[in-house]
């Protein structure tokens, strides 16, 4: 079998290991060999393709090891060096590592990160990752490191969650009292259990809680290391988003609608916003450009006739202020059904959308709108969004389910008769942050516009936070007042979510008890990453 391949033949090859570093040509069986050992991970998103493997041989070859028989790759070690300030507690995988990149790589560091290993399950047992870390200890010594430090999986847990916390689940790990496959070899390799921690990584064998991991080299030599740049500091990641309470009105033209529109652009612009978000069904005062004796069906097909239009006007906005737009929702007509579409535009001219899942009684009954059937997660460079319109967030699940695939700020578009109607969309919002520890951005409408359909409104947009110390007393960090034409904005730091997380009050991501109720999809979470 040529060496750029790894096993998934009958016939596995049974001669010596060799652990050596990479060449160019093994990427491909890199790539297999990571697929075929962690099955459970979404191939092409939790995965890495040949490019970031080839990125990561390029920053650090001396630290991207393989094992191979016979010419057959069969694991796999990744490593770069960094300097870091104490544990990396308060580090993601993808700042420590550049998104995987190893842009980060510090040959002056003190600190050799193990960001990956693998074995194809197929040739475990044979004492492959021993030998992958022993590689990695000789490298440690051979630019005489200060230490060795990883994340660590804990796939046993899930079977002992409930009786036994992640902490006592380790500790019955180290005692010899419990076995987990991957945790019993790093403490086989040396490493030292420094804590746990929530959320690091998506992984339902973990329960989403790994081990921090640390590995001293006896042999370090302080005296020779002269350490020439400051530590890695954590990254400060920061948003500033910007609500809008839009007041509709009676159009007299689709000029007439852009012109009221690029106010609420030009006011998030102005205020050096990175996100803008538009209501729901804003886009309904279009209807007194149709002929108001048209039943309501045949007015909202019509309105789905504008979505073109709506496409290049907020497309176009968006590129020109470098703006992450989230248009509100709009009716789109496809296959002849229509549903209710949220719309985010980005900075570099891409468009992604939401479907809204739940639509209520009263949209079905006179529009026949029709529920989709995706949830996505939106990658941006300044957190990770997902949209939820309206009554969608109303359910639980669909939002912890978008928060184990990582999202930090929830958008939620709506559109309310009453103040009855908002206080189930803002109570419901407020609970999706406080017990998601996330950020919930949402925006309604105000006003009336003369069509029996939208004849009554009423908004308070609104930011809220999780509810603890480190986020403003009553967990909002902004809110309108009723039914005023407005923007809101605020700055949201993504590292106190993380903190919370780990440190809060309560914490009902690491609380939860897989042992008694499970949460699971019936379609993968979408994450799609944007410029």
């Amino acid at each position: 079998m040529p060496k750029n391949q790894s096993s998934g033949g009958k016939t596995k090859p049974k001669g010596r290991v060799v652990i050596r570093n990479w060449t160019i040509d093994d990427l491909p069986g890199i790539v297999s060999c990571q697929i075929a050992a962690y099955p459970d991970l979404i191939v092409g998103i939790d995965t890495y393709d040949a490019r970031k493997y080839g990125m990561q041989m390029q920053a650090f070859p001396e630290g991207q090891f393989l094992a191979e028989i016979e010419g057959t790759i069969v694991g796999l070690a990744t490593s770069l060096i960094v300097q870091l300030d104490d544990l990396p507690d308060d580090y993601r995988y993808n700042e420590i590592t550049g998104s995987g990149s190893f842009s980060t790589h510090t040959p002056h560091g003190d600190t050799l990160y193990g960001a990956d290993i693998a074995v194809h399950p197929d040739f475990r047992g044979r004492g492959i990752s021993k030998k992958l870390y022993v590689a990695r200890k000789r490298l440690m010594k051979r630019y005489n490191l200060r230490r060795m430090m990883a994340y660590g999986r804990i796939p046993g847990f899930k079977d002992w969650v409930g009786k036994y916390t992640a902490d006592e689940y380790v500790e019955k790990v180290e005692a010899g009292e419990l076995k987990d496959s991957a945790l019993n070899a790093h403490l086989s390799a040396g490493y030292t259990v420094r804590r746990t921690l929530v959320d690091y990584v998506h992984d339902k064998s973990s329960v989403n809680i790994c081990t921090v991991l640390e590995m001293l080299n006896p042999d370090f030599k302080p005296e020779r290391r002269k350490v020439a740049a400051a530590p890695l500091r954590r990254v400060v990641r920061k948003a500033r988003v910007c609500t809008a309470q839009y007041l509709l009105r009676d159009m007299a033209s689709w000029d007439e609608f852009e012109r009221t529109t690029e106010y609420f652009v030009e006011t998030a612009d102005t205020y050096l916003g990175h996100f803008l978000l538009l209501p729901e069904m804003f886009t309904a005062q279009l209807l007194t450009l149709i002929p108001r004796d048209w039943d309501d069906r045949r007015q909202i097909v019509e309105l789905t006739k504008f979505t073109k239009a709506y496409l290049e006007l907020f497309t176009r906005l968006a590129k020109r202020y470098d703006l992450f737009i989230i248009a509100g929702s709009h009716p789109v007509e496809r296959d002849g059904l229509i549903y209710n579409v949220a719309h985010l535009f980005t900075p570099t001219g891409e468009v992604c959308t939401q479907d809204k899942l739940h639509p209520t009684p009263y949209e079905r009954k006179i529009w026949d709108m029709r529920p989709g059937s995706s949830l996505n997660v939106f990658e941006t460079p300044y957190a990770r969004i997902a949209i939820q319109v309206c009554y969608d967030v109303e359910f639980p699940e669909p939002t912890r389910l978008l928060t184990l695939a990582g999202t930090e700020i929830l958008f939620v578009p709506y559109s309310t008769d009453d103040r009855k109607g908002h206080y189930r969309v803002s109570y419901c919002a407020r609970a999706r942050a406080i017990e998601n520890s996330i950020y919930v951005v949402t925006s309604g409408n105000c006003g009336t516009i003369l069509n029996r359909s939208y004849l009554l409104n009423y908004a308070e947009s609104a930011v809220y936070t999780p509810s603890d110390y480190g986020f403003p007393p009553h967990a909002e960090a902004g809110r309108a007042d009723p039914n005023v034409e407005t923007v809101v904005v605020a700055d949201l730091d993504m590292g106190s979510l993380m903190t919370n997380r780990e440190q809060g009050s309560t914490r009902p991501l690491y609380d939860r008890r897989t042992d008694l109720y499970q949460l699971t999809p019936r379609l993968p979470v979408i994450v799609h990453k944007l410029d």
